[in-house]
This record gives structure tokens, sequence and C-alpha cells, in this order.
């Protein structure tokens, strides 16, 4: 069952100045940086009160991150809901033809079960059902 909202994916083109403009505007601990040499791909979470951010850079150059920042710039890319049943949840939007990328939940950058609906299932914005 879907629980509320977990985080806000952000794709970034540079994770460092993306979190000293946010250290900017709110105070929060500066939080590690995780690099995915196999993926290109660097994470890093905020947690806030209430929903984290994470922001996400794409260093390849045809990564679907990079081709998302290239259309895009830096944007939202996703929000995530929390389900306590991944598999249940998956079937449930399936059922109701909602658009998948993830027909059967897999493992994200954090190591949870994780799915994405399509992008177009809400107008250009993708939902990640995650684990807590």
């Amino acid at each position: 069952m879907i629980k509320g909202i977990g985080h806000i994916g952000l794709v970034v083109k540079d994770i460092e100045k993306s979190l000293k403009a946010l250290a900017q505007i709110v105070d929060f601990e500066k939080p590690l940086i995780k690099e995915f040499p196999d993926k290109k791909m660097k994470c890093a979470v905020v947690e806030l009160t209430g929903v984290a951010l994470e922001f996400l850079q794409d260093d390849s150059e045809d990564g679907f991150l990079a081709k998302f920042h290239g259309e895009r710039g830096d944007a939202i890319h996703h929000f995530a809901l929390l389900s306590d049943d991944m598999q249940k949840d998956v079937e449930m939007l399936r059922g109701k033809d909602i658009p998948m990328m993830d027909l059967e939940p897999r493992t994200g950058l954090r190591g949870k079960k994780i799915a994405f609906t399509a992008p177009e299932a809400l107008g250009g914005i993708s939902i990640e059902l995650s684990e807590p």
C-alpha cells in the first residue's frame, strides 16, 4: 500500500554546486555524495523534515538522465511514493493501465526496491515507488 511521499528526485549538472546553492537557503547537514562509476552517476540525499531531496548527476554523454538534463536542465525528474508492498503496488498500477518503465521492482541506487512509472503517466514527471 502506498504510504506517502519519500523524496523528490532532482537531476542536476553539478551536485556540489547545487548543494552549495541549497545551503544558502536551507540549513542541512551536508550529505555524502555517493559515486556509481559503473553507471557514471552520482547521488546525494538531503534529508529535510517530512521529505528528502535526491540529487542525481549523470556524468555520461548519453545516459537517460544526461538526456533528460540536456532537454530540461536542472529539474525535477520524479517524486517517490513509499510502498510497503512493492509487488502489489506495481501490479495495482499495471492493472489500472498506468504505463510503467519497470514492470517488476528492481534495486535502485540506494539499495531499496523501486519501480518507475513512465513519464507520460503524469504529464512528463515519473513516479517512483520505493521501499521506505
